[in-house]
């Protein structure tokens, strides 16, 4: 089931809410009038080596503010999803999905004021059998 978020830890998740990565040069805004939507975690072997927790967001909730240039794009295994760092401080901020290429992954860790490891009952995907992988 999927975990819908308004707040984490008694602090409001703005409708237009600010986002970085640590060394602050990549900035970027989400829109989430819904608050956080389907927040999870995932195994495949990327997600799991990163640690992330990740929520969705539509492909144009996002906006880069400051720093597009430092962003470096990784890809592997199927080149479907896009995944997004700060070549700087190595941050993920967020990532093009596989399973929904119409939504970015983002990483909750990068909003302004918001601590994820406060958030409980986070769901894990299973990645590591995601079904693009399955020969048929």
């Amino acid at each position: 089931m999927a975990l819908n978020l308004k707040e984490v830890d008694g602090v409001a998740i703005k409708a237009k809410h600010k986002a970085s990565c640590h060394c602050g040069g990549v900035e970027f805004e989400l829109d989430l009038p819904d608050g956080l939507i389907d927040v999870r975690r995932c195994d495949c072997s990327l997600c799991r080596r990163r640690g992330a927790i990740a929520a969705s967001i539509p492909l144009s909730g996002i906006s880069i503010v400051k720093g597009a240039e430092l962003l470096s794009l990784y890809q592997f295994n199927t080149k479907t999803a896009k995944h997004y760092f700060c070549k700087v401080c190595g941050i993920y901020t967020h990532h093009q999905r596989r399973s929904n290429p119409s939504q970015y992954g983002f990483n909750v860790a990068c909003l302004e004021g918001i601590n994820p490891l406060k958030i409980s009952g986070i769901t894990t995907y299973d990645g590591v059998n995601h079904p693009a992988d399955k020969k048929s």
